[in-house]
């Protein structure tokens, strides 16, 4: 269900409802402003899980190890040590490495075949 709230301009807010409201959260009657406020500030209850340890470096010079590095992050998140922000990012960021390897690797391969090529000229 969407919002039901009317904004100035007479469209409706059209953010999703609280499963038990009529209006989103921060449209909510029931909700001081000052709680809205402290969410916006603090980014909403999903932020107050915190690392208290820093993760150890992890080496990933190719893909094999991107792959030991998710199966990792997964275990981490299931088991609840790691927030699943920073699992987000390491998934994003593992994607980008991902291609950076491939590319490097295909320029590698590209740069032998122009060396073959090159030769029997």
């Amino acid at each position: 269900m969407k919002c039901k709230f009317i904004k100035d301009d007479t469209t409706l807010c059209n953010a999703n409802a609280m499963s038990d409201s009529k209006y989103c959260y921060l449209h909510n009657p029931d909700i001081s402003e000052e709680e809205k406020l402290n969410a916006q500030i603090k980014g909403g209850k999903g932020n107050t899980i915190k690392i208290t340890e820093p993760l150890e470096p992890v080496a990933v010079e190719k893909v094999e190890d991107i792959v030991k590095l998710l199966a990792d992050t997964i275990n981490r998140v299931r088991s609840g040590e790691m927030e699943i922000k920073v699992a987000n990012c390491i998934g994003y960021l593992s994607g980008h490495l991902t291609k950076a390897l491939e590319i490097a690797e295909l320029e590698k391969r590209i740069e032998v075949v122009e060396r073959v090529v090159l030769n029997r000229k």
